[in-house]
């Protein structure tokens, strides 16, 4: 396994998704509501810049590696996972919207992995709906953990409706990978049952 900085972020990143999640379940006599928003909106959002971080990082310092390609994108699920069920926890983010971001994050991991061993991984490599779906969801989640309003602005509002952009583009970008992916698929089908 290759240790350089950059992984090393990776892995801070993976190491601040139990704090995250700490914050939310420590007592009241500990820490009061709006203290408990604000820490876990700090470490959501230090751990999102981790995720800038480490591979303007990699790639600037040619430090780029197959494990780092793997280990970066797991990092970034298991965040998003845990913040959203934290936040569902706390009921502020429908059910329905967290179960359709975290059921999509499964099955695009899992139609990538089988293209990667199929050789066919190009199919579904990132596409820019995927990435203006997770900027609006990187901008929802922590609004939503803060839930306060900024200056005139309620958090919570502009959060959830960044985070309904967000599923709508979940949905479309799924199914756009999978129509992609079809064509390997079928083909891989009708290879496998010629075998047989």
């Amino acid at each position: 396994m290759p240790l350089n900085f950059p992984i090393l972020l990776t892995w801070l990143r993976i190491v601040l998704i139990p704090l995250m999640v700490g914050v939310f379940y420590l007592p009241d006599s500990v820490m009061s509501d709006s203290t408990r928003n604000v820490s876990g909106t700090v470490v959501f959002v230090a751990a999102a810049l981790t995720d800038w971080l480490d591979g303007w990082l990699a790639r600037r310092w040619n430090q780029t590696s197959s494990f780092g390609a793997f280990l970066d994108p797991v990092a970034d699920k298991l965040m998003v996972m845990a913040a959203l069920l934290i936040l569902m926890h706390l009921g502020r983010v429908h059910t329905l919207a967290a179960l359709i971001i975290i059921g999509r994050e499964i099955t695009i991991s899992a139609l990538r992995e089988w293209m990667a061993r199929i050789g066919a991984s190009k199919s579904v490599a990132v596409h820019s709906v995927g990435k203006i779906k997770t900027v609006a969801q990187m901008v929802a989640i922590p609004m939503l953990l803060y839930e306060s309003d900024v200056l005139f602005l309620s958090a919570h509002k502009v959060g959830t409706v960044l985070l309904w952009v967000a599923v709508f583009l979940t949905v479309w970008s799924m199914l756009y990978y999978i129509r992609r992916a079809m064509p390997q698929i079928a083909a891989r089908s009708g290879a496998d049952n010629n075998q047989g």
